[in-house]
């Protein structure tokens, strides 16, 4: 592997040089923004060239499907964080859609996903299996107990469907002017948690 250039500090393997490269990236993109951070700017970070960045990725849109790949772990371990003492299932489920509208647009390491095209998670990706397999498994994660709710695997998978529709809609395609938590609340608790609660009126907030 060549070593030219990184600044004086060769890295030791191609995982490390690749995740320099990743590293570099979300300093450019919290720098500039996606649309205005260039394979050349990633470069530049690091002190290579743009033929040594091609040698690990291919593109720039590779790099920032990794940079989202990334970010995207630790933000679920974030929701999940976020949502500890939410045991009943519509609580969780609208306060987690407000938590990643509030969330993502403004994490470098996801915004990457609302701005790369129609195939990402927030696109017509959203609806792919490995998307909705990913959300189910991130629902089983949520501090509440499903099976008590009379939800089973088959049910977290359309349930995954639906949350990733609704955010692909409220994240690329927000009102105008965009709604703020005060409205959006309500009108989840309003059309969405119905659909979670068993022996209980809804809650209007």
């Amino acid at each position: 592997m060549g070593h030219h250039g990184w600044a004086g500090r060769p890295p030791a393997s191609d995982a490390e040089a690749r995740q320099r490269i990743i590293d570099a990236t979300v300093r450019c993109i919290d720098r500039h923004g996606v649309a205005k951070t260039t394979l050349s700017d990633v470069a530049g970070e690091i002190g290579v060239t743009r033929q040594t960045v091609y040698r690990h990725f291919g593109s720039i849109s590779d790099i920032f499907g990794e940079v989202a790949a990334q970010g995207a772990e630790a933000f679920v371990d974030q929701l999940i964080a976020h949502l500890q003492g939410t045991t009943d299932p519509a609580d969780a489920v609208v306060e987690g859609i407000l938590f990643c509208v509030r969330t993502i647009p403004a994490d470098p390491s996801l915004s990457p996903l609302l701005q790369l095209g129609d195939t990402t998670a927030f696109g017509r990706g959203a609806t792919t299996r490995d998307t909705i397999t990913y959300g189910a498994k991130m629902l089983q994660r949520f501090p509440v107990d499903w099976t008590a709710a009379g939800i089973d695997d088959e049910d977290l998978n359309g349930l995954a469907e639906i949350i990733m529709r609704l955010l692909t809609s409220l994240l690329q395609h927000p009102n105008d002017p965009a709604h703020d938590e005060a409205h959006l609340r309500p009108l989840l608790n309003r059309w969405l948690a119905p659909a979670l609660t068993r022996g209980r009126a809804p809650v209007h907030r």
